[in-house]
């Protein structure tokens, strides 16, 4: 249930590693051209200084160089429907960059007119 004002919808976060590549671009760039081009309402890249994966290898960047090896995660948000099917149109840019993703509900909060 969404409170006043709100809409329901999804967030899907790909994570995976900021040198992963698909077809000699970024793995990230790649999922983001394919949620503009599928019509989702948005999505953003955010690349970690610090983490690790299912091998449980530690990922360090310094800042100069974030985006080179460390963490990085896609984050799109739509209607849950929508980013299911999504998935699948996916699954090969994730199984070549050893990606995982998470899909959980969320509240929309439009931002106050200005």
């Amino acid at each position: 249930m969404t409170n006043p004002g709100t809409t329901a919808a999804a967030r899907l976060t790909i994570h995976l590693t900021g040198n992963a590549v698909w077809h000699h671009r970024p793995a990230y760039a790649e999922l983001v051209h394919r949620a503009r081009r599928e019509g989702l309402a948005g999505a953003s890249v955010f690349h970690g200084c610090q983490g690790f994966g299912g091998e449980g290898h530690m990922h360090l960047e310094r800042p100069a160089h974030i985006g080179a090896v460390g963490p990085c995660a896609v984050v799109i948000v739509d209607e849950e429907q929508r980013l299911r099917a999504f998935l699948p149109a996916v699954g090969d840019v994730l199984e070549r960059a050893s990606g995982i993703a998470v899909l959980d509900r969320v509240e929309v909060h439009p931002l106050p007119a200005r």
